[in-house]
């Protein structure tokens, strides 16, 4: 087990740049994050910065980026394409919490651009829906920057101190508890994601 976390780890540096940078990109601009959130590729990027392997302050500059323009692809996409869009099967599913984003977003504007990057639903739709509703993109770049800066670095950050956390536990009882402990947090977070989704599907459909 510990190998096998050390491999993940110990990752070519420009394939960590790489990876971080697309998956952060495309979780807005291509709707993946209702697959994978973009702050779970964030905090791997801070881990593999603590271990080294890549420059931390580049590690957020790259984060950022990808946030920020992923962001204004989805903008684009929600500019040019919104109709279809909000039609399309995948939302389906999704409409009562689709409405909510599009509420959210007309009642508070340009703040909800920079509060929806917290959340993952509203992440991934939230720069279309403000391309979609006619939000001037001067208006939508500064609150997203101002997300992307604040969630991008932040998250890196956590998974910095993480990676740095999980060498201390190393060190005190043992590489294999610690991969123990962090496999069972993981386990613990998959278990309550899938325990929200299926409690959230459950309210969709009594609605």
């Amino acid at each position: 087990m510990g190998s096998v976390v050390d491999a993940i780890l110990n990752v070519n540096a420009l394939l960590a740049y790489t990876l971080v940078g697309l998956l952060v990109f495309a979780e807005d601009a291509l709707f993946v994050g209702f697959v994978i959130p973009g702050e779970t590729a964030a905090v791997l990027g801070g881990v593999v910065a603590e271990k080294g392997h890549v420059q931390l302050w580049l590690m957020i500059v790259i984060v950022v980026l990808a946030a920020v323009i992923g962001d204004s692809v989805g903008y684009e996409v929600g500019k040019h394409f919104g109709t279809r869009l909000l039609k399309a099967k995948f939302l389906r599913r999704r409409r009562q919490k689709l409405d909510k984003a599009l509420a959210f977003l007309q009642r508070r504007g340009g703040s909800a651009v920079f509060l929806g990057r917290f959340t993952a639903f509203f992440r991934a739709v939230m720069p279309a829906l403000a391309g979609t509703s006619g939000m001037p993109y001067r208006r939508f770049l500064a609150y997203n920057a101002a997300g992307g800066i604040t969630w991008g670095t932040g998250f890196v950050l956590l998974g910095f101190l993480a990676g740095n956390s999980y060498e201390l536990v190393a060190k005190s009882v043992g590489r294999d508890l610690a991969v123990g402990v962090i496999a069972l947090v993981v386990i613990a977070v998959i278990v309550w994601r899938v325990r929200k989704h299926l409690a959230e599907r459950r309210a969709e459909t009594e609605g």
